[in-house]
């Protein structure tokens, strides 16, 4: 898993860039095949926004987040990411199970 870290207007520090590595490890848990994933932190005003792009083997899963607070951003990112990446597991999954009682019982 490769994580690409990008900020803007906003200078990506290395606890910051740890926090992100440490939080995005979670996915990977959840769902082996994660290939890439580009995070986008950016500030406006008092709004820290966290935005990420995972690409899976099946598809593309995409979330944001704005909080107040920059860590806050990433937890809520990382929370919704993690509910993508178990739902897009769930359908993968069930796709083959379906197909599988179909064939068995076709006469």
């Amino acid at each position: 898993m490769q994580i690409n870290l990008t900020g803007h207007h906003l200078e990506v520090t290395p606890p910051l860039r740890d926090y992100v590595t440490n939080k995005m490890e979670r996915l990977e848990r959840h769902f082996d095949h994660v290939t890439d994933i580009h995070v986008i932190l950016s500030v406006e005003k008092l709004r820290h926004r966290a935005e990420a792009t995972l690409r899976l083997s099946g598809g593309n899963v995409f979330a944001d987040a704005t909080q107040e607070d920059m860590y806050a951003a990433i937890d809520s990112l990382v929370d919704k990411l993690d509910r993508q990446v178990k739902k897009h597991k769930e359908k993968m999954t069930d796709h083959h199970r379906n197909e599988g009682m179909r064939k068995n019982h076709e006469f």
